[in-house]
């Protein structure tokens, strides 16, 4: 969901850096990448990656992602973060919310995988977390092209949401994964070395 790899971040990225690494070791037959609206950026750069690298994916619109779970194609779901409360929620692109909790209804392991960078322990819950809303003719005009409603339609365009700590089955970081309890985890995971 959205775009995680080296464009979004460095060398390999986070989320798709884990994809790349299944990949090479052969443990990965295909990658289902969410088109990501408004901006597309799982349609425009994720998959531009995945054909850099050779890796195997097809796009779906984000909706059908619960029908390629129900129908058991999708072993993992694995995402980016862009913050991490103490708690272990996690606050995303939007739609985030929505592949955890249907990974949740058809038993697939939600996975976050960010830099500890990304975790606030200071930030107690997700609940604190800010969301910014964005300009509404991301909506209205996806990829800046023609307009799809009618002008001037009113929209809501929340850039991020934020995932239940409950709904994740661990966070991928550099150190290692970290389980639940989160807020037990993330503290050690801060601590080391």
């Amino acid at each position: 969901h959205c775009n995680t790899g080296a464009l979004a971040t460095v060398e390999w990225g986070t989320a798709l850096g884990v994809v790349r690494m299944a990949w090479l070791q052969g443990r990965l037959k295909e990658v289902w990448v969410d088109e990501t609206r408004p901006r597309l950026q799982g349609a425009r750069l994720t998959a531009w990656e995945l054909e850099r690298w050779g890796v195997p994916y097809r796009i779906i619109a984000d909706g059908a992602s619960g029908f390629v779970m129900q129908q058991g194609w999708a072993d993992l779901c694995i995402v980016g973060a862009d913050r991490i409360a103490a708690n272990g929620d996690t606050a995303n692109k939007i739609g985030t919310y929505n592949l955890a909790a249907v990974a949740a209804d058809n038993s697939v392991p939600f996975y976050v995988a960010a830099p500890l960078s990304t975790v606030d322990l200071a930030t107690p819950t997700g609940r604190e977390i800010r969301i910014e809303e964005r300009d509404a003719d991301e909506i209205r005009r996806p990829s800046g092209e023609g307009l799809v409603c009618p002008e001037g339609a009113p929209c809501f365009n929340p850039a991020f949401d934020v995932t239940p700590a409950r709904l994740i089955a661990g966070i991928v970081t550099e150190k290692g994964i970290v389980r639940p309890p989160f807020e037990e985890g993330l503290r050690e995971m801060m601590g080391r070395k």
